[in-house]
């Protein structure tokens, strides 16, 4: 089998073919191993792919793009690396869906933090290769987004966002503006939030397992 772009793990399907499709994203300053925690927990019939960042960082772990500070500490993203990595994560897609048994046309992103931000942007950017998409502790970068979303197929698109109501990374109220953006796209979303910090609570995993296995079954 051909390299694909970037380095993965995976988790196979019960399915020998046509199998439903995760790409788990992490966060920055992570790796691969650290979603795929999660995979012994959800739905057989997947098959999953824990993607590792194209960045690596020291003194360990990776990142999607870089996030700079300046003297005041005050913090910002380089918004040219993201869209690099929206565009490679999008031809990853195409790559797995050539290379792995799975349906391309049920492909879910399940992504963390900045791994979530980008889930949001693969899937406003190009949401003919995705279906549903898991946005835990992230918010939408519009930095990041096509100028030309409103000429765009969004009909297929499904999204579960949450995030933690005392998050000290990423404010909780940056979390809020994604159903209204989505809705202003006649986009299909669920918001959830728990009483946690930078991190995923049992009852979110729960949640977003139960939303994804009903899914699934349509």
């Amino acid at each position: 089998m051909t390299e694909l772009s970037l380095y993965h793990i995976t988790r196979p399907s019960t399915l020998k073919e046509n199998a439903p499709l995760l790409i788990m994203l992490h966060g920055y300053g992570s790796d691969e191993e650290d979603l795929f925690s999660f995979a012994s927990e959800l739905p057989q019939e997947l098959f999953i792919i824990s993607v590792r960042a194209p960045y690596p960082m020291q003194p360990y772990g990776n990142a999607w793009y870089a996030i700079n500070f300046d003297a005041e500490m005050n913090k910002w993203n380089d918004n040219v690396q993201a869209q690099q990595s929206v565009d490679l994560i999008a031809r990853f897609i195409d790559e797995a869906c050539e290379a792995y048994p799975v349906n391309k046309t049920n492909v879910t992103m399940l992504g963390f933090s900045q791994g979530s931000i980008l889930s949001y942007a693969v899937a406003l950017t190009y949401p003919e290769k995705v279906k549903q998409i898991i946005a835990l502790s992230g918010y939408i970068n519009e930095e990041i987004l096509p100028e030309d979303m409103q000429t765009k197929d969004y009909s297929n698109l499904d999204f579960y966002c949450s995030h933690g109501s005392v998050d000290q990374v990423i404010p909780v109220d940056w979390a809020r503006k994604a159903p209204k953006f989505l809705d202003s796209l006649n986009i299909k979303n669920t918001y959830s939030e728990f009483p946690v910090g930078h991190g995923v609570a049992p009852q979110n995993f729960y949640d977003f397992k139960h939303w994804l296995s009903k899914r699934l079954k349509n």
